[in-house]
């Protein structure tokens, strides 16, 4: 049966912009324009449902609910809302961070330390869409807006928003105000924004894991602190790619066995759409009278425990051949690189220490 295509969405910042004009029009006497349109950084012309409007002492309130389409977007259903007040002569369009919208409190961001979590395009859709409502009512456009998404905090347990030192919620994203179904996008730019985070930190060594198992276990084998960990998950090249553009001193690539056997295969990106483990690859790195049995394993795990029941260290030979494709995407970097493999319960199975990047 033939598959429906997948539904876009709208990024919390479309919805905030959307909000934003809404209470905005209310502020200056005009009624609520619901729905209310406002047009995106690609031309599009959306229109937003209200399902909140109030008028109170000197300010107006509109709140959008955030459809994300089909993609699994944990502020899917969220309620964005946006505060409108009237600011001083002169000043704009000024932002501040309500309940569930969390504050920056470490450099490396496109925003200030102290500054709401809004981020730079959505405060320029929101800019826009203000000056569209005023261009129409002949209102003046110094005005603060407050985003708030009510339970924005517990929402934000489930990004990495913690670690990059965004604190008290959300932040308000997006750079097309569409969201796109499955787009590896979002967890990309995430990754960049952390490596942004560890540098203006200064740190010199940064660690990326395929997963919270060997995230841990790299931390404890490196004493690393949080900022320094990067949740790569299966993106290996999204950020080798970054920080060959974006150096730190010393790089660690850590994973489980199926992960690195795939890196070590040449792939860079690590899901398993993208390709599977190749028992043949293992058994050539194993060789001998081990090889037989790998090419009839059950899995990478199996394989292991193969090669380990027969005296040979295969973890060895996978972490040499993963290294080589690591060091690939970062050639020319004036980095050091490290290869970890880790067993599922965060148990060291191999490492090939710091070694230098070819140029």
């Amino acid at each position: 049966m033939e598959q429906s295509p997948l539904r876009r969405g709208w990024t919390t910042g479309a919805c905030a912009a959307a909000a934003a004009r809404a209470a905005y029009a209310g502020l200056i006497g005009a009624a609520f324009p619901d729905p209310v349109a406002i047009r995106l950084p690609g031309g599009q012309n959306p229109a937003f449902a209200l399902a909140l409007q109030e008028k109170g002492d000197g300010f107006c309130r509109a709140g959008i609910v955030k459809d994300a389409g089909d993609d699994p977007d944990v502020t899917h259903g969220a309620l964005v809302v946006a505060r409108v007040t009237l600011g001083a002569p002169g000043e704009g369009v000024t932002f501040a961070a309500g309940e569930g919208v969390g504050t920056v409190t470490r450099p490396g961001l496109p925003l200030a330390v102290g500054e709401p979590a809004i981020n730079p395009i959505p405060r320029q859709m929101i800019r826009e869409a203000i000056q569209a409502e005023a261009a129409l009512q002949n209102g003046a456009t110094d005005v603060r807006v407050e985003i708030s998404i009510p339970g924005g905090e517990k929402i934000a347990e489930r990004t990495l928003n913690g670690r990059l030192g965004i604190v008290g919620g959300l932040s308000i994203l997006g750079t097309t105000g569409i969201v796109t179904p499955f787009s590896c996008a979002a967890w990309i730019a995430s990754i960049h924004r952390g490596i942004d985070v560890a540098r203006a930190c200064g740190l010199k060594t940064i660690a990326g894991a395929t997963g919270s198992t060997s995230e841990a276990a790299v931390k404890a084998l490196h004493g690393l602190p949080d900022e320094a960990l990067i949740d790569m998950g299966d993106f290996v090249g999204g950020m080798l790619k970054y920080l060959r553009q974006h150096p730190v001193a010393r790089v660690v690539v850590a994973g489980g066995m199926a992960k690195m056997t795939k890196l070590a295969q040449g792939l860079a990106d690590l899901h398993s759409k993208r390709g599977s483990v190749d028992l043949d690859f293992l058994a050539n790195l194993a060789g001998g009278e081990t090889a037989a049995a790998i090419r009839e394993a059950n899995s990478a795990k199996h394989a292991f425990e193969i090669a380990e029941a027969a005296g040979h260290a295969l973890g060895d030979g996978v972490a040499d051949a993963a290294w080589r494709t690591a060091a690939k995407l970062l050639r020319g970097a004036p980095c050091e690189l490290e290869i970890v493999i880790f067993n599922r319960d965060g148990g060291l199975l191999a490492r090939t220490g710091f070694r230098a990047v070819d140029g």
